[in-house]
């Protein structure tokens, strides 16, 4: 009988705990899920960063000019194509709507800088002819885009 008596009260003792224990909350966040997703999307970014370069392929000039530092605010590009085309940005646009667009995108921006990439191949005139337009467009500072590495007048370049 005493044996029984140790074994009813041992065994429960030992269920009561066991309920006790199932309806305690649990306290412990589990990270594991959130560091996978984390590391998910920093891939992501790291592969996508990359791509989201805007650009229109053209051959630019060569010269042995240092980089402008960059800016808070993005910068407007226009850009002059070998075969004729002007893009404000990545949008194409005729060059008769050129000032007209360029004065509407000035009032909505603090800064008159605007940088004016130009394939090589193209004309001075042209290149001059849509710097006039930037100008009358209200972008007084106009930046023309080049390529690094190119020769220096002093004979010690490439």
């Amino acid at each position: 009988m005493g044996a029984g008596a140790i074994e009813n009260s041992g065994g429960g003792g030992g269920r009561r705990r066991n309920r006790r224990a199932k309806r305690k909350p649990m306290s412990d966040i589990n990270v594991t899920p959130f560091v996978d997703v984390m590391l998910v999307l920093l891939i992501v970014f790291m592969v996508a960063a990359p791509l989201l370069t805007v650009g229109v392929p053209i051959e630019l000039p060569k010269t042995s000019a240092e980089a402008l530092p960059t800016e808070r605010e993005e910068p407007l590009t226009v850009t002059l194509t070998v075969d004729g085309r002007v893009l404000l940005m990545s949008n194409e646009t005729e060059s008769d709507d050129l000032i007209g667009q360029l004065r509407a995108i000035a009032a909505e921006r603090t800064s008159q800088k605007v940088f004016l990439r130009a394939d090589g191949a193209i004309p001075y005139e042209r290149v001059v002819q849509v710097m006039g337009a930037l100008n009358a467009g209200g972008f007084n500072e106009i930046g023309l885009v080049t390529e690094t590495g190119g020769p220096t007048l002093d004979g010690q370049g490439n």
